[in-house]
């Protein structure tokens, strides 16, 4: 592995890692700008997966087919960069929409899918099988210790 693979692969990672964070946010323009960094990340790994670079795509008669990049790759990064544009117009069309109509572009809280989650589930948010600390029937002593699973 040569030092540009390496910065390559730790680039690729990198733009990943702030795409996907930037997924994670409750702005819709962060999320927007996530997309975009995860479409050219993907970008990039697909062309950097394609070979070295320099190398022409077509082959010629007499050539050695061996000094030749593959164009699949290619091909693949720039129908990417056309579905990604395509996509970004329209997230960037609905962030301008849901701005228009509410003012922010902070995403809120469902208050009705939590009601109904809270409505399946009863007991504690944080309480992982979904049972009450004090549940009818249910003994302090009878509670799991530290080490003990439920």
């Amino acid at each position: 592995m040569t030092t540009l693979d390496l910065t390559s692969a730790v680039v690729v990672g990198g733009l990943f890692a702030i795409g996907f964070h930037l997924l994670l946010q409750r702005s819709l323009m962060r999320l927007l700008f996530g997309f975009l960094v995860l479409g050219h990340s993907t970008n990039l790994l697909v062309l950097l997966a394609a070979g070295p670079p320099g190398r022409p795509p077509v082959t010629g008669h007499g050539q050695d087919e061996a000094s030749f990049a593959d164009p699949l790759p290619q091909a693949m990064a720039l129908t990417a960069i056309v579905i990604t544009f395509g996509i970004s117009i329209l997230l960037l069309a609905l962030v301008y929409r849901g701005w228009l109509l509410l003012g922010h572009d902070e995403v809120r809280d469902d208050v009705e899918d939590r009601r109904l989650g809270e409505s399946e589930h009863p007991g504690r948010p944080g309480d992982a099988a979904g049972e009450p600390e004090d549940a009818p029937g249910r003994k302090p002593e009878d509670a799991p210790g530290k080490g003990e699973e439920r």
